[in-house]
């Protein structure tokens, strides 16, 4: 495993926290953030067996949810939370049935001037590797829609 990159600072980290807690999809599945660093974050989000897919697992399409939302905090981790993103493409690999909470482990790849890919592993409670993602972001400008 490669060394993890620096911790943001704690005003990036309160600033990311502040922009995503009101996020419906974030409150609705309980994401919790347990790392942030530079281009990765790492979240915990429960399952609810009320949403489980026809195996008695974790649904295939809430763990393609929690990849492309912990790939949009890891972005933010380099960008701020003010920058508009746009997910472009979204790729998910199922390994394992997740029959419990999983977390989420976002790298970012590469940060472009428009184009941001980035790697997701998911795990169940015992590590084991249970889907891995390949999200692509799309760096949108920062001015408001023309109307």
């Amino acid at each position: 495993m490669s060394e993890l990159p620096p911790v943001v600072s704690p005003e990036r980290r309160d600033a990311i926290l502040r922009r995503i807690e009101p996020i419906p999809v974030v409150r609705a599945m309980q994401m919790r953030i347990d790392e942030l660093r530079d281009g990765y974050c790492r979240a915990t989000v429960p399952r609810d067996r009320r949403y489980d897919g026809i195996y008695n697992s974790y649904h295939g399409g809430l763990l393609a949810t929690v990849a492309d939302s912990i790939a949009c905090f890891a972005i933010m981790t380099l960008t701020g939370p003010e920058q508009h993103l746009t997910t472009t493409d979204l790729n998910i690999r199922y390994l394992a049935a997740c029959r419990s909470d999983v977390t989420a482990e976002a790298r970012v790849i590469k940060l472009g001037r428009t184009l941001v890919p980035v790697e997701v592993k998911l795990f169940d409670e015992h590590r084991v590797h249970v889907a891995v993602a390949h999200v692509t972001y799309f760096r949108l400008s920062d001015a408001p829609p023309k109307g």
